[in-house]
């Protein structure tokens, strides 16, 4: 875990760099790609992001969870083959980084980060700009 300070800027300028947005989209998908097939399942993301937000989860009803993942669905699952490839992964994780980007704002703010978490990553990346 690593203290860093960063702003809405920081991510939007992580978003906005082409490529590497893109490697980080990719070792994402790779990792919660756990067959390999190129397709991440409904399976596959309730395992990836259960790890990740498992304490979020552990409060709300199965119906509130199976709801939270149709949507995901329903949204970036644009050919609806009942997989999220990549390039409609990155729509989903362009999407939820320009989001958290809205909630930080324009204020800096001080926050502990896992080391390979997307928010770390976008302050990486500014930090080699710099």
């Amino acid at each position: 875990m690593s203290v860093a300070v960063l702003d809405g800027k920081t991510v939007t300028g992580f978003v906005e760099a082409k490529e590497a947005f893109k490697n980080c989209v990719e070792v994402y998908f790779k990792m919660l790609d756990s067959n390999g097939d190129g397709g991440i399942s409904r399976n596959e993301l309730e395992e990836g992001f259960g790890r990740i937000f498992t304490m979020e989860f552990e409060s709300k009803s199965q119906e509130c969870v199976d709801q939270f993942y149709s949507a995901i669905f329903e949204r970036f699952d644009e050919d609806g083959n009942g997989k999220i490839d990549c390039d409609e992964f990155a729509s989903l994780i362009r999407e939820i980084m320009l989001a958290m980007a809205r909630g930080i704002g324009t204020l800096p703010v001080i926050v502990a980060l896992d080391q390979d978490s997307l928010l770390m990553m976008a302050v990486n990346h500014e930090l080699a700009r710099t």
